[in-house]
């Protein structure tokens, strides 16, 4: 007997009230069904006509999507009656469906993994929202790398544009555009992630000249002045906590801007001969500082505090051990966010016009140090793999030849 399919909605309803959408193969009047990734309403459905009706906000891609998986299986359905009558119904459907891991959102799984296992939870933790949004977008379904469009992916764009996420007092914002290139950077990496594993083609790329270009907008990047500085150093603090959130931003700008995860994993043991040496997180850079005296009075404060693992600072004495990256960023992530809600009441307290956090440290002895030191040695400072990058981040703070060309044409 000669197999069918047919596109159908299964009968087992899903929690939101919709049904699967699948192919179902049937021969000798046993049927197998091919989920499609995607499910509809009764009445988004066509039963007769086995397609999305209009009123479905995706009815053309996902018509589009059902023509295609549709077409694809009658042609292994018709090679497989040909070449092996004798074949079940499972099967053919073993033949049909595609391997496992072959879709974007197994290899989006794939890739979180990975991150996860090489202690990156920084960015396991920003990107899985964004993979979420995308799966919101195609209302929950899965989605192949043929289907992954310069069309979809600009249809992506603008649905991201006119959405609005929870801001951090839960109100809603508009979402920026660096937000918007930060979720094509995530699909465009699972992406080139399935080329490298023979799984997409690259003639299918929707990324680069022509297509989707990716470029990071410019940040404006802004520290404090000398006085708002002294006036951080100065201020009497009562609440134990503020002071330390205060002690380490200070300690953080007195070591030309170090990271606050190379903060919070100094240890004593780094200070030799009054330098402090230690390799800086991100790139492994080491060097060494001079310990300014402001900083040496920084570090008493902690001299008498609880020994473990070495570690000056509190945030990362919770962990037993150092040996998992993924712990050390996951409690370092957490830290900032309390050091950065404290030093935002330091900078109430001090009536600052500019938001505190940990980062602006590096901000500001960017802004201070200005033109006042060569490049070459402020790549050394910020431990800089590369002399453009230090170019580009100083570029922010050096004013004074644009202030100068300004002054020339109006000062008259």
């Amino acid at each position: 007997m000669a197999s069918s399919l047919k596109v159908v909605l299964r009968r087992k309803i899903n929690k939101d009230g919709t049904y699967p959408l699948a192919i179902r193969i049937t021969k000798d009047r046993k049927s197998s069904f091919i989920h499609l990734g995607y499910s509809l309403k009764e009445s988004e459905w066509d039963t007769d006509l086995q397609r999305v009706k209009k009123s479905h906000p995706n009815s053309v891609r996902l018509n589009n999507m059902i023509l295609k998986k549709k077409s694809e299986a009658s042609d292994t359905l018709i090679e497989m009656d040909t070449n092996q009558s004798g074949a079940s119904s499972k099967a053919i459907q073993k033949q049909i469906k595609p391997q496992k891991g072959h879709s974007f959102f197994a290899q989006a799984n794939v890739y979180i993994e990975n991150m996860q296992k090489q202690g990156k939870y920084n960015q396991s933790n920003a990107d899985m929202p964004r993979i979420k949004h995308f799966r919101e977008f195609l209302n929950g379904g899965d989605i192949s790398f043929k289907e992954i469009t310069v069309s979809l992916l600009n249809s992506f764009k603008a649905y991201l544009k006119s959405s609005r996420m929870a801001g951090k007092k839960g109100e809603k914002k508009a979402i920026s555009e660096r937000t918007i290139v930060n979720h094509m950077i995530v699909i465009r990496t699972i992406y080139n992630q399935a080329i490298a594993s023979k799984i997409a083609d690259q003639k299918d790329y929707p990324f680069g000249k022509g297509k989707i270009s990716i470029r990071l907008p410019e940040s404006i990047k802004i520290g404090l002045t000398a006085q708002e500085v002294t006036q951080l150093e100065t201020v009497e603090l009562t609440d134990p906590y503020l002071n330390h959130a205060r002690n380490l931003w200070l300690y953080s700008f007195y070591f030309a801007g170090m990271r606050i995860s190379d903060v919070l994993l100094s240890k004593w043991k780094d200070f030799q001969n009054e330098r402090l040496f230690y390799a800086m997180g991100k790139n492994q850079k080491t060097g060494s500082l001079k310990v300014p005296e402001k900083a040496k009075r920084i570090l008493e404060q902690y001299r008498n505090d609880q020994a473990k693992n070495d570690l000056i600072f509190p945030e990362l004495k919770v962990l037993e051990r150092l040996d998992s990256k993924y712990e050390i960023q996951r409690k370092t992530s957490y830290a900032t966010k309390r050091l950065d809600k404290a030093l935002q009441e330091v900078g109430r307290i001090i009536e600052l016009s500019k938001r505190l956090t940990m980062h602006i440290a590096r901000h500001t002895f960017g802004n201070l140090s200005g033109d006042k030191i060569s490049i070459q040695m402020l790549q050394k400072l910020y431990r800089h793999s590369s002399i453009t990058t230090t170019i580009g981040y100083q570029a922010n703070f050096i004013h004074k030849d644009t202030d100068d060309a300004l002054d020339s044409v109006i000062a008259f």
